[in-house]
């Protein structure tokens, strides 16, 4: 039997390259890729003669149990998206899936990923997060997710489009409250930005250029139950702003600004 290898490649700089994803990709039966064309370019980066198939959403489904029974007659078979790591908001996991379906093996070739990255250097908390990825396109879809997400304590990791930045950020700051967030644009490339502070203040310097990271705090916890009363004189002031923010539904800075403006 052979195995279906899940191979991370760059997400901008191709320097974030591993010996080992290089040695499985030459190694190979197949490489199956969202963009063939995009895929070569890699490969010529380091010389790799690799066979490819095109593996991306349109076809995937149509494709997967195939591909299984590829490996499990003893093909080698490795899975890369355009870039950063497979099935994390790119194709991939229907292969996956109908691999383990059959027991044909899949081995992780980690490496570079985009939600890592931007996570490592937010300054948001990483305890706990959630990777929402993309966000739906059309605004009132769009704002029903984000709605559902206000009570939502974990940091908040979001995919998006250039086109669809500047709307994304306007229903965040709406809907979830001028939190704290972090945005990472075109990371690892020549172009690389990277804005930390209120969602308010990275719109007005966001560019549309280039797929983006959002990181967003998450809605102040609390483990009073939600709505009943408190007893504010055992909290400190920190503990009954960040219980106000909750319940308002805005960010902290938010509230403090309005409550202490000049």
């Amino acid at each position: 039997m052979g195995a279906l290898y899940v191979v991370a490649t760059p997400i901008g700089n191709l320097d974030d390259w591993t010996h080992r994803a290089e040695a499985v990709l030459r190694a190979a039966d197949g490489i199956l890729c969202e963009d063939t064309r995009h895929t070569r370019k890699l490969l010529s980066r380091y010389g790799i003669q690799g066979k490819l198939e095109s593996c991306h959403d349109y076809n995937e489904a149509a494709k997967a149990d195939a591909l299984a029974r590829r490996i499990a007659r003893g093909a080698s078979l490795a899975l890369v998206s355009d870039s950063g790591t497979p099935t994390v908001s790119d194709p991939g996991y229907r292969v996956v899936r109908a691999c383990r379906s059959i027991g044909a093996p899949v081995v992780p070739v980690p490496g570079a990923s985009a939600l890592t990255a931007a996570l490592s250097v937010s300054g948001l908390p990483t305890d706990a997060f959630l990777f929402v990825g993309f966000l739906p396109p059309r605004k009132d879809a769009r704002r029903r997710r984000l709605e559902s997400l206000r009570s939502e304590t974990a940091t908040l990791v979001f995919y998006e489009a250039p086109h669809r930045l500047r709307a994304a950020l306007s229903d965040m700051r709406d809907l979830l409250g001028d939190r704290t967030a972090f945005l990472g644009r075109e990371m690892t490339k020549f172009h690389e930005e990277y804005v930390h502070g209120p969602i308010g203040r990275i719109l007005e310097r966001v560019s549309e250029r280039g797929e983006s990271v959002i990181v967003v705090e998450g809605a102040a916890g609390t483990d009073e139950p939600e709505g009943g009363p408190v007893d504010l004189s055992t909290m400190t002031r920190p503990a009954i702003l960040k219980l106000a923010a909750q319940r308002l539904g805005v960010g902290r800075k938010q509230l403090y600004d309005a409550l202490f403006r000049k």
